[in-house]
C-alpha cells in the first residue's frame, strides 16, 4: 500500500492508509530504476490554508547508494542542482545550503559561495556560521545525524606565530549571516552570532582560498596581502594587493588590515605556513570521517521526535514561524532512513507552500526523529534520474525556473562511484 497522509483533528498531518491525499502523480517513465532501498513519491495534501503538493525521497540505510553533497564547477559561481546532480552521476539531488544570491541586498558578489560551514569529502570548503543546525554525513560509524556545529581553522608560521583563520572561500571584510570568529560587528556592535541575510564585516581577517573556490582569489582592495602556497604550505610569494591567480593544488591566504601585517611580518617566501581546520557538534565533539559531508542551513525542525524550532540559534527573526514558502527539508528516522522533501509554494490554487511548524509536522508524519530545514523558496529542487519533480518558483505566481545554487545534497547509485 502506498503512504497516504491526512490531516487530524488538530490540523496536523498523519500517516495512513486513506484520508484527504490525492494519489501520488505517477512518475514519468524513467531511462533508468531508482536502487534498491531508495524510494521517491509525490503528494497532494489539502491543509485549512490551501493545498500543498510536496516530493518525498527516502533512502533506506543500507541501500546501496552513496550520500554526499557536491558545489558546482567552481565554488564562486553558482549552478543548477540539475547540472550538479548530472556531473555527479546522482540518481536523486536536493538543493542544499543558504549561498551568496545576487538578489540579496547584502551580495558580496559570488553567488556560489555557502553561507556557514560547508564541508565535502573532508574538506573544509566554507567556514560556519558558529551554532547554526547542520547536517552531517560519512561521519566515522554514524550514518548521518543533524547537530548544531562550529568550526575553528588556524594557520602556524614557521617562527611559532600563531593566527585564526576567519573565513573559507568568501569575501574578507565580508560576514554575510554573520556567526564568525574574531572582531565581526553589525550594526556598530560586536557580534558572533548567526544573523540571517544580516552583513557582519570585520576590517582585519585572514581568509582562505582552496583550489575549490575558482582560478583566482577573490578581489581585495589596496592594501591587502596574500600569500600564495604550494601544496604543502610553502610560501611560494607574497602578492599584493590580493586577488590572484589560486595555484594548481596550492592555496592563497589573504588578509586585510591587521591579518595583512601578520603575513607580512610571518609568511616569508620559502618559510611554511601550517593550516589546521576542526568541525566541532554541539556536544564540542570532534566530527570525523573520509567521507565526511557537513552543510549548515537551519532552523532545526525536530528533536528526538519533538517539534523544535530553533530560529534563534540559526539567527531567524521570529516571523520566520509563520511565513508560508516552499521548503527544502532533511531529516533520519529513527533506523537511520534519510528523508529528503521539497514542498511547492507560491502557486495559488495548486500549492501554498508550509510554515515552519507544518513542515515540522510534515516530517513527524514520515517518522523523521530529527529533521531540519535547508534553503527554500526559489532555491527548492529536487531532481529524481534526470528528471525536475518539482515547480521552483522566485517569487508568488512565477514561472517555473530552476535557479542556479551553491551546493546540493546528492544520491550516487554504488555502481557509479565504484
Amino acid at each position: 500500500m502506498r503512504r497516504r497522509l491526512f490531516l487530524t483533528a488538530a490540523g496536523g498531518w498523519a500517516l495512513g492508509g486513506c484520508g484527504t491525499a490525492e494519489a501520488p502523480r505517477p512518475p514519468r517513465t524513467p531511462a533508468r530504476r531508482l536502487p534498491p532501498g531508495v524510494r521517491y513519491e509525490e503528494h497532494t495534501v489539502r491543509l485549512p490554508a490551501g493545498p500543498v503538493r510536496y516530493q518525498a525521497l527516502s533512502v533506506a540505510p543500507d541501500a546501496p547508494v552513496k550520500l554526499g553533497a557536491v558545489h558546482g564547477a567552481r565554488l564562486d559561481s553558482a549552478e543548477t542542482v540539475r547540472s550538479m546532480a548530472k556531473r555527479a552521476g546522482a540518481v536523486a539531488a536536493v538543493n542544499g545550503s543558504f549561498f551568496d544570491i545576487r538578489t540579496s541586498a547584502v551580495f558580496s558578489g559570488y553567488d556560489g559561495d555557502p553561507l556557514g560551514l560547508y564541508v565535502e569529502h573532508n574538506a573544509l570548503l566554507s567556514e560556519a556560521a558558529n551554532g547554526r543546525t547542520a547536517l552531517v554525513l560519512g561521519e566515522d560509524a554514524v550514518s548521518g545525524r543533524i547537530t548544531e556545529a562550529r568550526s575553528v581553522s588556524r594557520v602556524v608560521a614557521g617562527d611559532g606565530a600563531a593566527r585564526l583563520i576567519d573565513g573559507v572561500n568568501r569575501m574578507p571584510g565580508r560576514i554575510v549571516g554573520c556567526g564568525g570568529v574574531g572582531g565581526d560587528v553589525l550594526q556598530g556592535k560586536r557580534h558572533t552570532a548567526p544573523a540571517h541575510n544580516k552583513l557582519c564585516t570585520d576590517p582585519d581577517e585572514l581568509v582562505l582560498f582552496t583550489p575549490q573556490w575558482g582560478t583566482e582569489a577573490a578581489r581585495a582592495p589596496a592594501g591587502t596581502v596574500e600569500a600564495v602556497l604550494a601544496a604543502g604550505g610553502r610560501v611560494l610569494r607574497l602578492r599584493t594587493p590580493a586577488g590572484g591567480p589560486v595555484p594548481d593544488g596550492g592555496r592563497v591566504l589573504q588578509g586585510t588590515g591587521t591579518a595583512a601585517a601578520w603575513l607580512r611580518r610571518h609568511a616569508l617566501p620559502d618559510t611554511v605556513l601550517r593550516i589546521t581546520s576542526q568541525v566541532y557538534d554541539s556536544a564540542g565533539r570532534r566530527l570525523s570521517g573520509k567521507n565526511l559531508t557537513v552543510l549548515q542551513a537551519g532552523p532545526r525542525l525536530l528533536r528526538d521526535g519533538r517539534v523544535d524550532i530553533n530560529i534563534e540559534a540559526n539567527g531567524l527573526s521570529p516571523t520566520a514561524l509563520s511565513q508560508r514558502h516552499p521548503r527544502t527539508l532533511a531529516g533520519f528516522t529513527r533506523d537511520g532512513t534519510l528523508l529528503l522533501m521539497t514542498v511547492d509554494g507560491r502557486d495559488p490554487g495548486a500549492s501554498i507552500g508550509v510554515t515552519m511548524a507544518e513542515a515540522a509536522e510534515l516530517m513527524r508524519a514520515w517518522h523523521a526523529h530529527d529533521a531540519l530545514n535547508l534553503d527554500g523558496g526559489g532555491s527548492t529542487t529536487m531532481v529524481v534520474l534526470g528528471q525536475l519533480r518539482n515547480r521552483p518558483r522566485g517569487s508568488n505566481g512565477a514561472r517555473v525556473t530552476e535557479r542556479a545554487v551553491a551546493n546540493a545534497l546528492v544520491v550516487v547509485a554504488a555502481q557509479a562511484h565504484a
